[in-house]
């Protein structure tokens, strides 16, 4: 039996040291796969804040993992998306894979862009990453004992990245995935208040769930002295992806996998046995 995917064929993943992007280049390696990490630091270095650096990252690709950074949401997205996808295409690219965000009106014009571009293509529309809580913003809180977020009683069907990079993985190598959009979830809805308590349940912690509104939520991150670019998109995204609209499971995972996504609580679970979300004793 051969598979019209060559382990020969180079694959470019951008964003290869994030929460998707790192697992689905470790998966791909383990494939047999020749991957090419596109990062500012990588050998051959990327960056999307410098097109000078695309080309020759694109350099004898076959197919590309976009994960652009920091969000699809973000202002100048879909020129960026636009440029790249040109790029891609006149370097000889021959397949193009976009994690998109669900719910986002400005991704849907990303994902536009890709579906037009004359090459193949397959959307990974995804909802809440799980990893938030463990390798993302909301660390710091969990290990800090308390989760002060709005848009608490709000459910979402949480996504565990490994589906998503599964996902990913078979749409970058096997047939059958060309021209798909698969919207992946996890398999039940909960909210974020829930999501404290699954994680509390796994770690053996007392772990608070405060729900705030979105004014005291940006004064907190500005106090902290977070970036005001990172203030402006998690603003937007409580007030725009988390206002109800993705409650709805979907079944990306299924479809593209033939099997079910994982649970919120085996994430916590196995993020917990991992230790991290382990207090120092100091």
């Amino acid at each position: 039996m051969t598979n019209s995917s060559s382990p020969q064929r180079l694959i470019l993943v951008t964003g290869g040291t994030g929460k998707t992007g790192s697992r689905v280049a470790t998966r791909l390696r383990q494939a047999g796969h020749p991957v090419r990490i596109g990062s500012r630091t990588a050998e051959i270095p990327f960056d999307w804040a410098d097109r000078t650096t695309w080309a020759p990252a694109l350099f004898e690709v076959d197919a590309v993992y976009i994960a652009f950074q920091p969000d699809l949401a973000v202002p100048g997205a879909p020129a960026t998306i636009q440029a790249f996808t040109n790029a891609a295409k006149a370097n000889g690219v021959r397949k193009l894979v976009l994690l998109s965000g669900r719910g986002e009106p400005e991704a849907v014009e990303c994902e536009q862009i890709v579906q037009g571009s004359g090459l193949d293509w397959t959307i990974v529309r995804c909802s809440f990453f799980a990893q938030n809580f463990s390798e993302g913003a909301f660390l710091d809180y969990v290990l800090a004992g308390v989760v002060a977020l709005p848009n608490g009683d709000v459910p979402e069907p949480f996504v565990h990245a490994d589906d998503i990079a599964d996902v990913a993985v078979a749409a970058l190598t096997a047939d059958g995935h060309s021209g798909e959009l698969y919207e992946l979830t996890g398999p039940r809805s909960l909210t974020f208040a829930e999501a404290v308590t699954e994680i509390a349940s796994a770690t053996g912690r007392e772990i608070a769930f405060i729900p705030i509104s979105r004014t005291d939520f940006v004064a907190a991150l500005t106090e902290y002295q977070v970036p005001s670019d990172v203030i402006s998109l998690l603003d937007y995204l409580f007030g725009t992806v988390l206002d109800g609209r993705n409650t709805k499971t979907a079944d990306g995972v299924q479809r593209a996998l033939g099997r079910e996504p994982k649970d919120f609580r085996d994430y916590a679970v196995e993020t917990a046995a991992a230790g991290v979300w382990n207090i120092s004793s100091e």
